[in-house]
């Protein structure tokens, strides 16, 4: 059957910067699985996606003409209710009608619960053509559009007004209509650096067209490493570095169609605004890439990409400094009045700033954020009063000029203030430091004076919000809870900080008036945060080795990654299986067990492997709580290899509920005494399989 390469593009108004490589991908990959679906192309081919800022398109390799000879198969009613007595019910009668055949020609198969009847016939194959526009409105409704436009004088709708169809097999063109278009092969190309419509003869010449007649880079991939290519040699020439992230590279990207880097510069003197301020104007204004010296600091260039390109740029790299000085001098004016008003005379304009309704203001919130980070870090063995003045000055950057025009600045703009103002070093970093971790991967407050505002601030809200009953549900999460447990845990993790989580939820609860909150916030916030635990550990080691170590709900947590690390080596050990797997049986019969057990008393054993398991259990435990009380888990669980001889002999040849009740309690008792012993690191019952 014939093959050609197919060619789908739409030619729109520009299209939703942000959105656009997403809009790409889905539209092709849309295209791509509707076609597969129809047997017009093969699963395993590899699609080319286009999309610029005034176009969605893509190339699929090898797509049929029509489709294969289709196989119909329509499943009926079940054999024993189909047939009564030999002859065909109503019901298998009114099958066979409404598919054109008598009952004879029916066939019976298996569903997997019981046989049925059932049709199969076949049917020629639809032409590519005829199949298209519904493979493309599929296509369109899958799009990640919130919100469609219309234009003109109908009803059609998508993101932006579609001017052009193109829909090529090859060298011809398909009858396809939508959107009010009907397909050609007719594109344009760049909006000022292209005249003219372009006409694209095969599927294949689309990206070269648009290329080298069009001035457009059509691939959002090719055109982002043309841009990074060219950021990074200019950057070069200045003996720089780029100081802008990957997400304003992807936005560039979808801004142009043909990227030209101009590099410019600003006036020293903006210099003396600190570089986040002129960093995040250059970036979140302008799309402008700042640039850093080797030992990242702020140069006065920076660099543009442009969508035009002209033999005299000169008019274009003016503009934009022009512009950007606008931008900076606005930058360096908060700076300036923000600097003729302290910060601990901002933090009574807190009490005008809403927090939560049922919360009181940011004013109140400073007051318990004083009194729980100074709590925190009197456990961190930490300065109470320098806590307790950093987390004071914690949001008063939030009043400043500076951060109400940039909020992504609040933190950093404490710090320089603080600093301007003579606070210390270690409440000026605490200021910034108290926001971290902001994501995941993002470093942790440095000094136990920030880590204590950071834990005060993260404990303070999810304490507070959910006490309030505002639980995350699903996908929904408006005060970032998650990301708030989240940060709370890499702190007590990684920078192995030795408090009781359970300890720091109360101390936040009890820095609530009372009444305030519901009276299961505490137990509500610790499951909440053990389910954010067992996620973020998994990512790291194994999931039944996390169970494991989490079953007995730890209550600090900075020696936790030495736990899983050890019961990682544990279960690797030839006997750990033969342990785990006794350990779950103890579990079992323990939990029969009513009322307390007695002591061990070793006259009460009748059996030789039952003193035998009380004696090696004796002897090994000064050893494996040596080991645990100097942080060595992995030597603790190692020792726990020599119980399974015993351990093996003792089920294999007593009788645990021995009709006696007093040998019946004993061995009980000497149950309980060994599991204690062996799930001091972990529940090593959960690691059975």
């Amino acid at each position: 059957m014939m093959q050609e390469n197919l060619l789908i593009e739409l030619l729109t108004e520009e299209l939703p910067p942000k959105a656009l490589a997403n809009l790409g991908q889905v539209f092709s990959q849309t295209v791509f699985d509707e076609l597969v679906k129809l047997q017009l192309v093969a699963k395993d081919v590899e699609l080319q996606s286009f999309a610029s800022p005034r176009r969605l398109a893509v190339r699929i390799p090898s797509v049929l003409a029509t489709q294969p000879e289709q196989q119909i198969e329509r499943k009926g009613p079940a054999v024993a209710s189909g047939m009564k007595d030999g002859q065909p019910t109503p019901a298998l009668m009114g099958f066979a009608r409404s598919c054109g055949v008598e009952v004879a020609a029916l066939a019976t198969m298996s569903d997997g619960k019981q046989d049925v009847f059932v049709f199969r016939s076949s049917k020629p194959g639809d032409a590519l053509a005829n199949l298209l526009p519904e493979v493309l409105a599929t296509a369109i409704k899958k799009l990640p559009i919130p919100k469609m436009m219309r234009w003109g004088d109908t009803d059609v709708q998508f993101v932006r007004p579609v001017k052009r169809l193109i829909a090529l097999l090859g060298k011809e063109v398909l009858p396809v209509s939508l959107l009010g278009l009907t397909a050609d092969r007719i594109t344009r190309g760049h909006r000022f650096l292209s005249d003219g419509d372009l006409s694209i003869a095969h599927a294949d010449d689309y990206a070269r067209v648009l290329f080298e007649e069009g001035k457009v880079v059509a691939s959002v991939a090719a055109r982002k490493a043309l841009i990074e290519k060219h950021l990074n040699e200019e950057a070069a020439k200045l003996n720089a570095t780029i100081g802008a992230d990957a997400a304003l590279i992807d936005e560039v990207t979808a801004l142009v169609e043909w990227p030209v880097v101009y590099a410019a510069r600003f006036e020293d003197e903006f210099l003396k605004v600190p570089q986040e301020c002129l960093m995040l104007t250059m970036q979140q204004n302008q799309k402008y890439f700042p640039l850093l010296d080797s030992n990242g600091k702020l140069l006065p260039n920076f660099l543009l990409v442009s969508n035009l390109q002209t033999e005299d740029p000169s008019h274009i790299i003016q503009g934009n400094e022009r512009v950007l000085r606008a931008r900076l001098s606005d930058a360096r004016f908060f700076f300036e009045q923000d600097q003729k008003v302290r910060l601990e005379n901002r933090v009574a304009r807190l009490e005008n700033v809403v927090y939560h309704n049922k919360l009181g203001s940011q004013l109140e919130r400073i007051a318990r954020l004083q009194a729980l980070a100074g709590e925190i870090a009197a456990l961190l063995g930490a300065d109470r009063a320098t806590a307790s003045r950093a987390a004071y000055l914690a949001k008063a950057d939030l009043v400043s000029d500076m951060v109400g025009e940039f909020p992504e600045l609040q933190g950093t703009m404490g710090r320089y203030y603080a600093q301007i103002d003579g606070e210390t070093a270690e409440v000026a970093d605490a200021i910034e430091g108290h926001y971290h971790p902001r994501f995941a991967g993002d470093s942790l407050p440095a000094g136990n004076i920030a880590l204590s505002v950071a834990l005060a601030d993260k404990l303070e809200t999810l304490v507070g919000i959910y006490g309030i009953g505002l639980i995350p549900t699903g996908d929904k999460d408006p005060f970032a809870l998650r990301r708030a447990a989240l940060g709370v845990l890499r702190m007590l993790i990684e920078a192995e900080l030795p408090v009781d989580v359970s300890a720091l939820l109360s101390l936040a609860a009890n820095s609530f008036e009372a009444g305030k909150l519901s009276a299961d916030v505490v137990a509500g916030v610790a499951g909440f945060m053990q389910d954010r635990l067992k996620n973020l550990l998994s990512g790291e080691f194994d999931g039944r080795e996390v169970d494991a170590v989490l079953a007995l709900r730890p209550a600090r947590l900075d020696s936790i990654r030495a736990k899983l690390q050890a019961v990682a080596e544990f279960r690797a050990l030839p006997e750990a299986a033969a342990l785990a797997a006794a350990d779950k049986r103890i579990r079992n019969i323990l939990k029969k067990v009513e009322g307390e057990l007695p002591a061990v008393d070793a006259a009460k054993f009748v059996e030789a492997p039952e003193k035998a398991l009380f004696e090696a259990t004796r002897a090994l435990a000064p050893t494996v709580n040596a080991e645990l009380s100097a942080g060595n888990y992995t030597a603790a669980l190692k020792q726990l290899a020599g119980l399974r001889a015993p351990v093996d002999a003792f089920f294999a040849d007593v009788m645990v509920m021995a009709e006696d009740l007093g040998v019946r309690n004993n061995r009980l008792a000497l149950l309980s005494e060994l599991a204690s012993l062996m799930n001091q690191v972990a529940e090593i019952a959960v690691l059975a399989e």
